[in-house]
């Protein structure tokens, strides 16, 4: 049954659940003052989380991501243990040296290919991956850092509902076929194909972050009662039929599928404008609604493993040691969170979630 803009409820016998602390596998926290808003949200549920480079201007150097790691430490609430995990921006300049320096920084972990023009901030991203990018590649297999992908042609001619499965037969499976031994995350799948591809894959080798919009809403949820941009985020949200497809592959349990939530907050005035930006920010809803989702699938056992284990494991670092405890317990989302001098919208505002993170 389709979620489409609201939870279904499943009724069990479970009031509260203790897992190991989870990890964020895929998180935007911006810079400045908007850092300092959205930075708390994250820290206060995820132990580590991979830090998207999509800033203005991108983060495509080591000393950069020193530089924003330096920032992300500063802003932390006082005795956070939170811990960011810093990718570098991938270019067609990027070069092997470049590659070899964030190894060697050990405070680097991946390296994000975003296709020029595909998403909010990709105007520097790569424009030939093939033609300019297999030294950097090539030293990256070398180095053990994972390629992580945002996989979606930018071709004007392909329809948007399709450029995920696009990019898998154009760039994704020539690239696998080139470069077998590249460690490859496919960020914030969204098709039937994607699961498709992501399991006939090898475990170790290829897997996938799956972000709450895309396991809870299609892309019915765009157009519901009126045009509604809080909902508006690349990639775009698909047919049920994917949506099923990514729900019940990241519910089997597989190792190859783990928590990344793409929080990715705007400023509120800047989503509801006449060219809005794509982007949803969960980061204060992800694991209550995580866990609804599972608990919809009747595998509340199998949450454990997907926003705690298989992430660290695929990209070799150790499980976290610490928990949290999530109890049944109804709450109305904010309907507006500080965003610096603004606001943010969040996933759901205004709407009651059964579960809660103390």
């Amino acid at each position: 049954m389709a979620f489409q803009s609201s939870l279904v409820h499943a009724s069990t016998d479970i009031s509260q659940l203790k897992i190991t602390q989870p990890d964020d596998w895929h998180l935007h926290l911006r810079d400045g003052s908007h850092l300092h808003s959205v930075l708390p949200h994250s820290a206060a549920v995820f132990k580590r989380a991979i830090i998207m480079p999509n800033l203005k201007p991108p983060i495509t150097t080591v000393k950069s991501a020193l530089a924003y790691r330096d920032r992300i430490m500063t802003a932390l609430p006082p005795d956070s243990p939170f811990v960011p995990l810093m990718t570098l921006y991938l270019t067609d300049n990027t070069t092997a040296e470049e590659i070899r320096s964030a190894r060697e920084s050990g405070a680097i972990y991946a390296v994000k290919l975003y296709p020029a023009g595909a998403t909010t901030n990709s105007q520097a991203g790569v424009t030939d991956l093939f033609g300019k990018c297999m030294p950097a590649l090539e030293e990256m297999i070398q180095q053990q850092l994972p390629l992580l992908v945002h996989g979606e042609v930018t071709d004007k001619n392909v329809d948007i509902f399709d450029r995920e499965s696009a990019f898998i037969n154009m760039v994704l499976q020539p690239l696998v076929n080139r470069l077998p031994q590249l460690k490859i995350v496919m960020e914030h799948i969204t098709t039937r194909e994607a699961v498709q591809f992501v399991t006939s894959c090898g475990e170790g080798s290829i897997a996938a972050t799956v972000t709450p919009q895309h396991l809870i809403m299609n892309r019915n949820a765009l157009f519901q009662n009126g045009l509604q941009p809080h909902n508006y985020c690349l990639p775009v949200l698909k047919r049920e039929i994917h949506r099923e497809a990514v729900f019940k592959a990241v519910t089997s349990g597989s190792k190859q599928f783990f928590l990344g939530t793409d929080s990715a907050p705007h400023e509120k005035h800047t989503k509801e404008a006449s060219c809005g930006c794509a982007g949803i920010y969960n980061a204060p809803v992800a694991v209550p609604l995580y866990t609804q989702v599972f608990e919809q699938a009747g595998a509340l056992d199998k949450l454990e493993a997907f926003t705690s284990f298989n992430g660290p494991d695929f990209y070799g670092l150790p499980r976290n040691t610490s928990t949290i405890r999530i109890v049944r317990e109804p709450w109305i989302v904010p309907n507006e969170y500080h965003f610096g001098s603004s606001t943010v919208v969040p996933m759901f505002a205004g709407k009651s979630l059964d579960w809660k993170v103390v």
